[in-house]
C-alpha cells in the first residue's frame, strides 16, 4: 500500500503470520483456508489505520499489533463469506480464487467464523495492566459495534435486499457506512483506543475522519468497479452491475461518484487539521483512498 510509511507493511505481515501460528490439533484444511485468505496479499488499509492513528496519538507500536491483526483478520472473514454464492457469488478475490472455490463452501464459512474468534482471542490476551486490560475492553466493544447489525453485517443485509431495486442516495450512502465504512472507521478508533484517546475534540475529528474515508474508499470501489479490470483490481470486474447492485455509479453517473469521492477526500482532509504534522500519514492515507487503482 503506497500510503504507508515507516515498516508497517512488514510489521503487518509479521503479526499477521504469528496470528495464524494456531495449534495443531484440529482440522489442517480448516488452518490452510484460514492462512490462504489472511496472507494472500491485500491492501492492509485497516491495520495500517490502527498503526497511523494510535502513533499519531502517542501509542507505543507494540500496542497496536494486537489490534490491527484483529481488524485484517475480521475483515478477511468478510470477504470470505461475502464472496459465498449465497451472498456476491464471487469466483475471484485478490488476483485468485475465492476461498470456497480454492476450498469448498463449507471450509469457507468455517475460515471465516474462526477467523472471527481469532480476532477476539487476540483482543483478550492476558492484558499488562489495569489500563490495557480497559483499553482491550474497549477495543472489542467497538470491534464487536463496527461488525454487527449497526455495521458491517447491518449493511451487508441492506445489500442483500437492494440488488434489483433503486436505492436513493440517502440509503446508499447509509448502506456504505455500514457495509464498508464501519470497519474503516472502527480500525481508526481502535488505534485511538490503544492510544487512551476516545474523549474530547481529537477523537470527535478522528471519528469525523474515519467516516469520511470509509465512504471514499467505497465510492472508490464502485467506481474501479466501472473503470477497473479484472487484473487490474483483483476482482470480476464489473460484478456490480452484472448483479443489478445499487452503486454511487448506477445512480450519479462516473463523474458524479468522483465528484463524491473528492467530497468525502476533503472532509477527511479537513477533520485531521488540527493534528499538524502528527495526521500527515492520516492524510496521506486519505490520498490513497481515492488516489487508487486497484
Amino acid at each position: 500500500m503506497s500510503a504507508v510509511g515507516n515498516d508497517w507493511p512488514a510489521r503487518i505481515e509479521t503479526v499477521l503470520e504469528r496470528a495464524l501460528q494456531l495449534p495443531e490439533a484440529g482440522s489442517a484444511r480448516l488452518r490452510e483456508a484460514m492462512r490462504y485468505s489472511v496472507l494472500g496479499g491485500g491492501k492492509r488499509l485497516r491495520p495500517t489505520l490502527v498503526y497511523a492513528t494510535g502513533m499519531a496519538l502517542g501509542a507505543p507500536p507494540g500496542s497496536l499489533d494486537d489490534p490491527a491483526a484483529a481488524v485484517e483478520l475480521i475483515h478477511v472473514y468478510s470477504l470470505v463469506h461475502d464472496d459465498l454464492p449465497a451472498m456476491d457469488d464471487d469466483d475471484l478475490r485478490r488476483g485468485r480464487p475465492s476461498c470456497h472455490r480454492a476450498f469448498d463452501e463449507a471450509t469457507a464459512i468455517l475460515a471465516g467464523d474462526a477467523l472471527q474468534a481469532l480476532a477476539f482471542e487476540l483482543l483478550a490476551r492476558t492484558p499488562d495492566d489495569g489500563a490495557d486490560a480497559l483499553r482491550r475492553l474497549t477495543m472489542s466493544r467497538l470491534l464487536a459495534q463496527g461488525i454487527g447489525t449497526l455495521g458491517m453485517a447491518g449493511g451487508q443485509a441492506i445489500d442483500l435486499e437492494s440488488v434489483g431495486h433503486h436505492l436513493d442516495l440517502h440509503a446508499l450512502q447509509t448502506m456504505h457506512r455500514l457495509k464498508t465504512g464501519a470497519l474503516i472507521e472502527t480500525s481508526v478508533l481502535m488505534g485511538a483506543a490503544a492510544a487512551g484517546e476516545l474523549e474530547g475534540p481529537v477523537c470527535a475529528a478522528l471519528r469525523e475522519y474515519g467516516a469520511a474515508i470509509g465512504l471514499a474508499f467505497q465510492i472508490q470501489d464502485d467506481i474501479l468497479d466501472v473503470t477497473g479490470t479484472t487484473a487490474s483490481i483483483g476482482k470480476v470486474a464489473g460484478a456490480d452491475a452484472a448483479h443489478a447492485k445499487p452503486t454511487y455509479t448506477s445512480l450519479m453517473g462516473l463523474e458524479g461518484a468522483r465528484a463524491a469521492a473528492a467530497v468525502q477526500h476533503a472532509r477527511a482532509r479537513s477533520a485531521i487539521a488540527s493534528l499538524g504534522r502528527s495526521g500527515a500519514e492520516l492524510a496521506r492515507i486519505a490520498d490513497f483512498v481515492v488516489g487508487r487503482s486497484s
